[in-house]
């Protein structure tokens, strides 16, 4: 709500000529002497709660000018953001009705043309503006989750369905912190998490001040490793199928379909202003790719249809206290790929496929099952009429489920399924995930002409095979840590690392041999650099295994003459002992190779010489 606020010796008005929005009104207007006129624009999404504030702030102003009578005034040129008619008049009425227990209220009417004379006071406090706005808006869905009864049950391999109180967890820590986790659906974190430290002293990604929370910078490094990411996965759902596309970042806010849809998605939006009206920022590629299958001409022959974006951003409010490094972002990149089903059966079996491609893109990624807990959210309905094939998810990993049963359905979808990471701090995150959606293909008007003719509506599954990117980083950077713990030598997957061979000359006079050795490496695409730099040998070992560098080669005379490197291997090295073997450019090459098969590759991100980089911290 917009306010100019006129302290007047007196304001004259007449009504001229009734708009098609007009409320009823009998006189031909009037005149108030020594008044204070609120001029007023109602904008859209404004409540009771913003009523009340904008009468405290006219209270407040009229007392301090010593005004007792009040004139409300509708003024739409105030704001390009107008609320509808019906909900104007009703505000400005409550407006006025608040007003009344303190002041002599008079209130001009809303839809009609009107002249009016005023005569401003001319003192320092007699013209002034007020915008009031309202508290952070939340979804339908979010209060609802908030009301929802959950009953929680673990879904054993033997296709149990065992109450989790009566559970045994004995074996299965990783699934008791998990289930601790979000049967208190505490999510604020009140430690530093391990990887928010990894991440920087790896020069991968650091918080951005100038930015909103939750928005992250990327360095070189970080960069190379989010865009493989990205790609593979990609590489990935287009393999499986899907089509990519790309769609906006942000949409109307008052889009007749997309306001439904906010309601009932849970999540918080970045809300922001335009000429006229207001955008919201996308947390997901639902909207576009929906739209675009609204306008689509789709039969049964093309089912099922699956389409994919990776968003660049999306974009969630998320709660202060839960956003933290890399594990909880506002802005973040998402593998999206929705897919329409002809009926449920078939929801079903793409459900599953969706599932074991979520196991299959994790593993190439680093992330073992037993790196991550498996959840499943289903409405009790949904369960009961499809048990059988619910039973059927612990198939695929064999492993304990948590099974969060819900009393009845709130938001979209009938069954969900998550695979969750438990960090060191024992705070869960969810990584892939599908959902089986029952609402959308009507709210979007999304149909196919059936085999007879008719026109359906089919099923809509949300797939994110991977889960956000940078979660995907946050958690191989966590697992890291966790295997340092029990003694092992930390390190990224060969194919992410950003340097994959370093090469060490053990003086200057080697240098070239070095460069030369590098080149092969180069050509054969190996991410290579050599450590050039005026350092003892020690300190560039050092520094190598600090940076989580696979494989360290270390190039003297002994080497140059005989024709091979001597290269420390992580992957088989532990704190007390290094693994050190002999071997050509061409042996390692081919090593390299196979340890990347099918994964994207990328250049060295950063220049070949580490006398010439540039230090991020």
């Amino acid at each position: 709500m917009k306010l100019l606020l006129i302290h007047a010796d007196f304001m004259e008005y007449r009504v001229e000529k009734k708009t098609k929005v007009a409320e009823p009104f009998e006189s031909e207007g009037g005149r108030v002497d020594d008044v204070l006129v609120a001029f007023t624009a109602v904008e859209k999404g404004d409540s009771e709660a913003v009523v009340e504030k904008a009468a405290e702030e006219i209270t407040e102003v009229a007392k301090k000018v010593g005004a007792e009578k009040i004139l409300v005034y509708p003024y739409a040129h105030l704001s390009s953001n107008l609320s509808d008619p019906e909900t104007a008049v009703r505000m400005l009425k409550l407006l006025a009705d608040n007003l009344s227990n303190s002041f002599e209220v008079h209130r001009a009417p809303f839809g009609w043309y009107k002249s009016f004379t005023i005569s401003c006071k001319g003192h320092p406090l007699s013209e002034l503006s007020r915008e009031i706005k309202g508290e952070e808006e939340v979804t339908q869905a979010l209060k609802d989750e908030e009301e929802v009864v959950s009953y929680w049950y673990i879904l054993t391999p033997e296709k149990e369905l065992v109450e989790v109180s009566k559970f045994s967890f004995e074996g299965y820590e990783n699934l008791k912190k998990f289930v601790n986790y979000e049967m208190a659906k505490k999510r604020a974190v009140d430690r530093i998490p391990p990887h928010v430290e990894l991440m920087q002293r790896l020069q991968i990604a650091d918080y951005e001040e100038a930015s909103d929370s939750g928005h992250m910078r990327y360095y070189p490094k970080g960069r190379l490793i989010k865009s493989l990411l990205e790609t593979f996965v990609t590489e990935k759902c287009v393999e499986y199928g899907a089509m990519e596309v790309e769609t906006p970042l942000m949409y109307d806010r008052n889009h007749p379909t997309l306001r439904k849809y906010l309601e009932r998605f849970p999540a918080r939006q970045y809300i922001i202003k335009g000429d006229k009206r207001d955008f919201f920022l996308r947390f997901a590629a639902c909207f576009g790719q929906f739209l675009m299958k609204s306008d689509a001409v789709i039969t049964y022959r093309n089912l099922p249809l699956k389409m994919y974006e990776l968003t660049r951003y999306s974009f969630r409010k998320e709660q202060r206290g839960e956003v933290v490094g890399l594990r909880r972002l506002r802005a973040f990149t998402m593998p999206d790929m929705h897919t329409l089903a002809k009926d449920m059966d078939q929801a079903k079996r793409e459900f599953f496929d969706q599932y074991r491609l979520s196991v299959e893109v994790l593993k190439e990624i680093g992330l073992e099952p037993e790196d991550y807990e498996v959840a499943i959210r289903v409405t009790k309905d949904f369960y009961n009429e499809n048990k059988e094939f619910v039973h059927s998810l612990v198939d695929v990993l064999k492993k304990p489920i948590l099974v969060e049963m819900w009393d009845r359905r709130f938001f979209y979808f009938v069954l969900k399924f998550e695979f969750n990471f438990v960090d060191a701090l024992d705070k869960a995150s969810a990584l892939s995930t599908v959902q089986i959606d029952v609402e959308n293909a009507e709210r979007y008007d999304i149909s196919y002409v059936d085999e007879d003719g008719s026109r359906k509506r089919p099923y809509i599954l949300h797939c994110s095979a991977s889960g956000a990117i940078e979660r995907c980083m946050y958690a191989l950077l966590e697992k890291a840590h966790m295997d340092a713990e029990k003694g092992k030598l930390p390190m990224l997957p060969v194919w992410l690392s950003p340097t994959q061979v370093r090469i060490i000359p053990i003086s200057r006079a080697f240098l070239d041999a070095a460069l030369e050795v590098a080149e092969k490496l180069r050509k054969a695409r190996v991410r290579v650099d050599v450590d050039d730099r005026d350092e003892t040998l020690g300190k560039k070992i050092r520094d190598a295994a600090r940076e989580w560098v696979p494989y360290i080669v270390v190039l003297g005379e002994e080497e140059v003459k005989g024709g091979f490197m001597t290269v420390t291997v992580r992957a088989e090295s532990t704190l007390e002992q290094q693994k050190r073997v002999r071997t050509t450019a061409e042996e390692l090459i081919s090593r390299i190779s196979e340890e990347c098969r099918g994964k994207p590759y990328k250049p060295l991100p950063l220049p070949m010489l580490l006398s010439e980089r540039p230090s991020f911290r």
